[in-house]
């Protein structure tokens, strides 16, 4: 990622806690510039509008997960990778609450600016889950799928994550991710 300034990088952190919150209807620039300690102006100078400031967010966010599943993803392969992306991606929402909150209340949006930007990343996600998930050796009829396979695995873990700080924060990692784990393992374990 590239280094940003304080100043960019206060902003950008105090929109993600306000989206988080308050969604990002209704954050307003005004409120991202309180909360980040800046003059209103300053929020101007480095994001030309509330949508550029959502969309270098969120691509960041998505792009932070992209890494974190394909470092989790590394030298292992079929499941053993899809266990390691799983627990990271787990781990990325406990210490991103915020990010993990906003990318579920986000992701899925088709009336944004900046959908294309992030729909580009998020199948960026997908294709690092569909590795693993092809070498565990789906059925040939699954060939077509494999992204919304991919997305589903993706999606588990997701959600699966927010269930758990939410409702459940009493919760280990490894209880977490044994349960998304198993949540998905139907075919892809029977096949492995």
């Amino acid at each position: 990622m590239p280094r940003q300034s304080g100043t960019k990088r206060a902003i950008l952190d105090a929109a993600l806690e306000l989206a988080a919150d308050n969604g990002i209807t209704g954050t307003t620039m005004e409120n991202v510039a309180e909360r980040a300690g800046v003059a209103k102006g300053s929020v101007y100078y480095n994001f030309t509008s509330k949508d550029g400031l959502f969309e270098e967010l969120l691509l960041e966010g998505v792009g932070v997960l992209a890494e974190t599943v394909r470092s989790a993803r590394s030298s292992q392969t079929g499941w053993p990778a899809l266990q390691s992306m799983v627990r990271a991606l787990l781990e990325t929402v406990a210490d991103n609450r915020a990010l993990a909150r906003l990318l579920a209340a986000e992701i899925f949006r088709t009336d944004r600016a900046w959908q294309h930007s992030l729909e580009l990343l998020r199948r960026e996600v997908l294709g690092e889950f569909i590795i693993p998930i092809r070498e565990t050796s789906p059925p040939a009829e699954m060939d077509g799928r494999l992204e919304v396979v991919a997305g589903s695995v993706f999606g588990a873990a997701l959600i699966g994550g927010l269930e758990w700080l939410v409702f459940s924060p009493e919760r280990s990692l490894d209880e977490v991710t044994e349960s998304v784990l198993y949540a998905i393992s139907g075919q892809l374990v029977s096949r492995a």
